[in-house]
């Protein structure tokens, strides 16, 4: 591939193949970014309040609570009418120094979040004032740290004599500010009845009471044991902002495909590509010159939104960060749809092929990314990495390469299939997709080194959809996800040591007889084993944490206990070689028969495979 070259054929694509999309869809598509650029500032404050205007709260403009209601959107001011909060129209009451909460789920509720609101509005007045150590004279940094491999369980009431546990795990008791709050559960007035404007005394900082001016005492007044099941307690099941974040930066990549794969398509339906390929290039050439500009485009809408987001802290490093994590997953999307266009023989079947890819990779992209603070199974996606990063919050190394490393892989080996279509044989021909995809695989088989090879490059595609069934069902109890796991483990990792090498039978590749079905079946397994260590970057996020990460972990030999003894190491690492040699000679020898034969042999070796999947997990005592 030269540059040059490339760069040349990306202009003509650009100059003569844009007219390709009509004008109806470009304002569509620019309507779309529109609103997503004005969607993008919502999104880095914090997303939409959900539960604006919930509740009522009748407070006077001149009382000192006012200005916390009116600021917090959850809150609807209304006239201090003691008619109205009894005919229910109004959830809490505050009448001077008096606060009353109606006697109803609701009203507790609300109670709650004017506690908390107050709190807030307190500690923003504070952080106002000139001398921020004497606001908040107390420190406290809270990290949170994940126990592996815990097995011990201390009985109530073994710890330091209060009931607690000693160690890592400390108590609090409440300040002396937030004594009080016992008439506030039904309804009725704080015990001391105050209210009134902090005056500075400097107690504040512990109980978020105090300090210049803000509104002293309310936080004892409105103290007190949380009730269950208020807004307050409720974890949602997943957090809105990273939500709208991850949507934000999967939209555009909806209409670059479609322009893309049309474009491809044309290539072959209108036989535009036949010029190209007596041009002197080479296909990865033609290929690469005509991907570039759509993956610029691609790239260059997420810096846009990237820099959107990052308005009033712009950090170009950030931004670049963004655009690196978004990268794997515009090569993806390319990448799919390319292979799709290369299969789809008329536009009926390119728009099925890119709503497949749209929701398939939309699915594997976006539903970890929202999930942020899952740990392992967030990382699956790429976008994980740009959500965090927009949120400051660090994201290591290694964490970083097992979001992006996999799905960059598997774009590459989607290029390198569709590529083996390129050609006047496969472009220009009305052959069924099954038959094209054998083309696809059997364009890079010559021998058993090139089927050992083609085993390595399979990797990331069959590591990529086993990330996608972890990430489906670790949500589930593991007796029920850990064997679906396995079922799929089996059926994918068997068909990839085993496709590739039927389409060289189909081809002719091979000498039809026992003994070289047998050597290919083990070179094939051979060369899986070599690229299934790399499962063992799933480590370094902590995947093997999960029942159903430490299935597929362990079923591939990378999650053995560092302090096993040598012998148990040992089979670790040959058990595993074992099985994908047997399994991938036995479908290698059905391949060498017939497609019946193929397909019987295949079922075999995943019931082989999956029987020693449940021996291993059993064994190991995930199950």
């Amino acid at each position: 591939m030269k540059l040059r070259k490339v760069l040349r054929i990306a202009k003509w694509e650009v100059t003569k193949n844009a007219g390709g999309v009509d004008r109806r869809t470009l304002v569509v598509a620019g309507i779309a970014l529109l609103a997503a650029g004005a969607v993008a500032p919502y999104a880095a404050s914090g997303g939409v309040a959900l539960d604006a205007g919930l509740y009522r709260v009748g407070v006077s403009e001149d009382n000192p609570y006012h200005p916390v209601v009116a600021d917090d959107p959850t809150f609807v001011v209304r006239e201090p009418s003691e008619e109205a909060f009894e005919a229910g129209r109004v959830d809490v009451l505050i009448s001077g120094s008096r606060i009353v909460a109606a006697d109803e789920q609701k009203g507790r509720a609300a109670l709650e979040e004017l506690r908390s609101s107050v709190q807030n509005y307190n500690d923003a007045q504070m952080r106002q004032a000139t001398n921020q150590s004497a606001a908040f004279p107390v420190g406290v940094s809270l990290v949170y740290r994940e126990r592996a491999n815990v097995t011990d369980v201390i009985a109530p009431g073994a710890g330091d004599g209060d009931g607690t546990p000693g160690g890592d795990d400390t108590e609090t008791t409440p300040s002396d500010d937030s004594t009080g709050d016992e008439g506030g559960e039904d309804g009725g007035t704080p015990n001391d009845g105050t209210a009134t404007p902090a005056s500075g005394d400097g107690n504040g900082a512990t109980g978020g009471a105090g300090g210049a001016g803000g509104v002293g005492g309310i936080a004892g007044q409105l103290g007190g044991n949380n009730a269950s099941g208020t807004p307050g307690d409720i974890s949602p099941p997943f957090p809105f902002q990273s939500l709208l974040l991850a949507f934000l930066f999967l939209l555009p990549m909806n209409f670059v495909i479609q322009a893309y794969g049309s474009t491809m398509l044309s290539e072959r339906l209108n036989r535009r590509g036949e010029l190209l390929l007596v041009a002197p290039v080479t296909r990865f050439d033609i290929i690469g010159g005509k991907t570039l500009p759509y993956f610029a485009a691609a790239i260059g809408t997420t810096g846009v939104i990237a820099t959107a987001l990052e308005i009033g802290s712009f950090s170009p490093v950030s931004v670049l960060v963004s655009m690196a994590a978004v990268t794997p997953i515009a090569l993806l999307f390319l990448s799919a749809t390319f292979l799709g266009a290369m299969f789809a023989r008329s536009f009926k079947e390119l728009t099925f092929v890119t709503v497949t890819v749209t929701v398939s990779l939309t699915t594997y992209a976006f539903v970890p990314a929202i999930f942020t603070d899952v740990g392992a199974v967030a990382l699956i996606s790429p976008l994980t990495v740009v959500v965090r990063n927009i949120q400051n919050t660090p994201v290591g190394f290694w964490e970083f390469v097992f979001s992006t490393a996999p799905p960059t892989l598997t774009a590459g080996v989607l290029f390198v299939l569709g590529a083996g279509l390129y050609r006047e044989e496969d472009m220009f021909t009305q052959r069924a997709i099954p038959l094209k995809v054998l083309d696809a695989l059997a364009a890079r088989v010559h021998g058993k080194w090139t089927v050992f090879l083609l085993s390595i490059l399979l990797l990331p595609f069959v590591f990529v959809l086993e990330l996608v069934g972890v990430a489906m069902f670790f949500a589930i109890p593991p007796e029920l996800a850990v064997p679906v796991i396995l079922v799929i483990v089996a059926v994918v990792e068997e068909v990839a040591k085993s496709l590739h090498v039927y389409a060289g039978y189909v081809h002719g590749r091979f000498e039809r007889a026992l003994l070289p079905a047998v050597i290919l079946g083990a070179f094939s397994g051979l060369g899986f084993f070599v690229g299934e260590k790399l499962a063992l970057l799933a480590q370094a996020v902590g995947l093997q944490n999960l029942p159903v990460g430490n299935a597929v972990l362990t079923e591939s030999g990378a999650a053995g206990a560092p302090s096993a003894s040598l012998p148990v190491l040992a089979s670790l690492l040959l058990l595993p070689l074992l099985l994908h040699t047997v399994t991938a000679a036995i479908s290698a020898v059905g391949a060498s028969r017939s497609k019946r034969a193929y397909t019987a042999a295949l079922g075999i070796a995943v019931v082989i495979h999956l029987a020693y999947n449940l021996t291993v997990v059993s064994i190991s005592g995930i199950l």
